[in-house]
């Protein structure tokens, strides 16, 4: 649906699809596009501010994006990416009664002695876990599931967990871009361009391992080194018995079973024709089901209380609010101009089009959504091919996009979703995550992994 006072002209030039949108009559004859960059500019500003909770900036900022006319309340509606809300909702709602069990604990105290309980040792353990995870499993799952251990381990071991959480979110960034299930951007190109599993592990796997190395060495030269804990909290930790941790072992048993079928789900997503957010909410409901029947109803009923207070409700709605803000951005028009610019700026040379592409991608995603800007990108260098010989001919450019989009997320704590989630559970645990420290820190380490792809895409493609 178009928004009101908002006109779509579109016009062809060297055969690549030039749009833009032309304000008619949003309030007080405004364009919307520059109306709907103001408002996300205005709402970042806020955000990065921190005077106020970012949920509560983000659902106002949505508001007004409806209230000034860019775009009417269904058409916003449309901007909220459900399949995430119930994918973020459901692991909540799993990973709040599995802990209960004590499994957390376990792989915790598992975790710390295999690393003889050297907190570097661990800060390095845990990355390598989570890289290898997300590139099987959506990465906001996966740090769902390693956070609540990581927490644990440095709570034992009395370390600082800032470093370790912020390692997380690069990681689960960098390894859910080796595969075409790994990362939702990577997700919209594979299946809007048809390439398959194998042929993202094949053109990514390879640079993604390079970076991965790179970037937990630099880690490890930031905070790694300066990691100590005392050797009686070490004594401690390799004196314990992981097995007494274990508090419910029929719920443990329920919960390993729930979440083997959900992640084997997952994986095979795709043939069974389901979305993640059907399998993650029904697995919630089956594992809060199978809790409810092994307890009394008067327990059973503190128990779905405790579980549903421990979802993350203002990340939840930060991410409603910010998707309708992006795409109002996007309805606006602002994305589509800023993509043809780009497309443009390239003339005729692939080298040219994969570097810009490459590097834009990267930016713009640590700064909006990649998903709308990837699904922008996608129809825009599909008009490019006939200038390149051919769809076959600008396969180089996917992984450009892929590559910018996913590592470019690892920029800022608003550049993907596996950031925000990791940011609130931080932060209800008392680990603060602050926009600007974490982006003076984050930035230049994305910039750096970029940096590797282009010398990658050189070498290979161009």
């Amino acid at each position: 649906m178009r928004p009101r006072g908002c006109v779509k002209n579109e016009e062809y030039r060297g055969g690549v699809n030039i749009t833009a949108h032309a304000a008619s009559s949003v309030y007080f004859g405004l364009n919307p596009m520059w109306v709907s960059t103001c408002v996300l500019a205005v709402t970042y500003a806020i955000i990065m501010s921190e005077k106020v909770n970012r949920a509560i900036i983000a659902l106002v900022g949505a508001g007004v994006m409806i209230l000034v006319g860019v775009m009417n309340q269904e058409e916003a509606l449309k901007g909220v990416d459900w399949n995430t809300i119930g994918l973020l909702t459901g692991m909540m709602i799993l990973v709040s009664i599995s802990r209960r069990s004590g499994m957390f604990e376990y792989l915790a105290i598992w975790s710390a002695q295999a690393a003889k309980a050297h907190p570097a040792g661990i800060l390095f353990l845990l990355q390598i876990t989570t890289a290898v995870l997300s590139a099987f499993l959506d990465n906001v799952t996966t740090v769902l599931l390693i956070v609540p251990v990581t927490l644990a381990i440095v709570k034992t071991l009395k370390v600082p967990a800032y470093p370790y959480l912020f390692a997380e979110i690069f990681a689960s960034n960098i390894g859910g871009t080796a595969t075409l299930i790994g990362d939702p951007p990577n997700i919209l190109i594979g299946t809007q361009v048809g390439l398959t599993f194998n042929q993202f592990v094949i053109h990514l796997t390879p640079v993604i391992i390079v970076v991965m190395v790179v970037q937990a060495i630099m880690i490890h030269l930031v905070w790694g080194r300066d990691l100590k804990a005392t050797k009686p909290a070490q004594d401690r930790v390799m004196a314990m018995r992981a097995t007494r941790t274990i508090k419910d072992w029929l719920l443990l048993k329920q919960s390993l079973a729930v979440l083997t079928i959900v992640m084997v789900a997952f994986v095979l997503a795709r043939p069974l024709h389901l979305e993640p957010a059907t399998i993650a909410m029904f697995g919630a409901a089956v594992l809060m089901l199978l809790d409810n029947w092994a307890h009394h109803s008067e327990k059973a009923a503190h128990n779905i209380h405790k579980t549903f207070g421990d979802v993350e409700w203002i990340t939840i709605f930060f991410f409603i609010g910010l998707f309708i803000v992006v795409h109002g951005v996007e309805v606006g028009g602002l994305l589509a101009l800023l993509a043809n610019k780009l497309v443009a700026a390239t003339g005729g040379n692939m080298a040219h089009a994969g570097y810009a592409i490459l590097w834009a991608s990267a930016v713009l995603s640590a700064i909006v959504d990649n998903i709308p800007f990837v699904a922008t990108m996608i129809p825009l260098i599909k008009a490019m091919a006939p200038s390149f010989g051919g769809a076959d001919k600008i396969e180089p450019l996917w992984w450009c996009l892929s590559l910018g989009a996913c590592l470019g997320g690892n920029g800022t704590l608003i550049g993907a979703s596996a950031n925000l989630i990791v940011a609130g559970i931080g932060e209800r645990n008392g680990v603060p995550f602050r926009f600007i420290t974490y982006s003076l820190y984050a930035f230049p380490m994305m910039l750096v992994s970029i940096a590797i792809c282009h010398v990658y895409v050189w070498w290979r493609y161009f």
